[in-house]
């Protein structure tokens, strides 16, 4: 058997992709063990009391910050990149939400997830229409929470120089938009900012990108012009050619 293309895995006896793997194996472990330890790391993080009575619009109208929560302890924030402009999401948003599994799941540990997004409600519920997606949506349209967790960024809404983001390399790219990840914690009506992450943070939440990067050819970031001619494979999931 010829090696069809150079840049493709080596052709090996059976044996010799046994040792292959086996020392592979190794490290993957040595990750595992490393990422359980900042896990850990991670839920010892300090936290910050929101003091901010932040509003969002919702189905059934205005609902608060605690309202999120559904009862539950825990709420994780998806920042979706939207904005007010927009006629449709972020592409890689959209791809996390495709993502999201059944909820069940996070509810029966006592933890909410929502969605939100700075673009009006309305443009959110046709867009979740469109996408045929369940999870919670809300808007944040008019309020100062995506400017708070730093995923809107805009020199003309106060200071930017504690920003988490680089406001300049979004600016240059035509966008104030970033997307990332929040997590609050409840105690009664009492409410805690506990972490966030931001662009490739995001990256473990992609169930897609997890598969492809468990196959040689990765997430295809070097595709023949031919096939790709925007210079990036993804797409909504409506928008392929079959």
């Amino acid at each position: 058997m010829t090696q069809p293309d150079s840049d493709l895995p080596r052709v090996v006896s059976r044996d010799e992709w046994r040792e292959a793997r086996t020392e592979l194996l190794e490290k993957e472990k040595e990750l595992t063990q490393k990422r359980d330890e900042l896990n850990a790391e991670r839920r010892q993080l300090p936290m910050v009391e929101i003091d901010k009575n932040y509003v969002f619009e919702g189905p059934d109208g205005e609902v608060s910050l605690l309202d999120l929560f559904e009862g539950r302890r825990q709420l994780i924030v998806y920042h979706f990149m939207f904005d007010p402009e927009w006629d449709a999401g972020c592409k890689v948003c959209s791809l996390l939400a495709d993502n999201i599994g059944h909820l069940s799941h996070l509810h029966a540990l006592d933890t909410s997830l929502v969605m939100v997004s700075r673009a009006p409600y309305d443009k959110l519920e046709q867009y979740r229409s469109r996408m045929g997606w369940s999870v919670p949506w809300y808007s944040s349209y008019g309020t100062d929470f995506n400017y708070d967790f730093h995923v809107t960024l805009d020199a003309s809404h106060g200071s930017i120089e504690h920003n988490y983001r680089d406001f300049t390399e979004l600016a240059s790219n035509g966008s104030t938009e970033a997307h990332g990840t929040s997590v609050f914690l409840r105690d009664g009506d009492d409410i805690y900012h506990t972490y966030s992450s931001y662009e490739r943070g995001n990256g473990l939440l992609v169930g897609t990108f997890n598969y492809l990067d468990l196959t040689p050819l990765g997430r295809h970031e070097h595709r023949p012009a031919d096939q790709d001619t925007d210079g990036n494979w993804l797409r909504r999931h409506d928008e392929y050619d079959e």
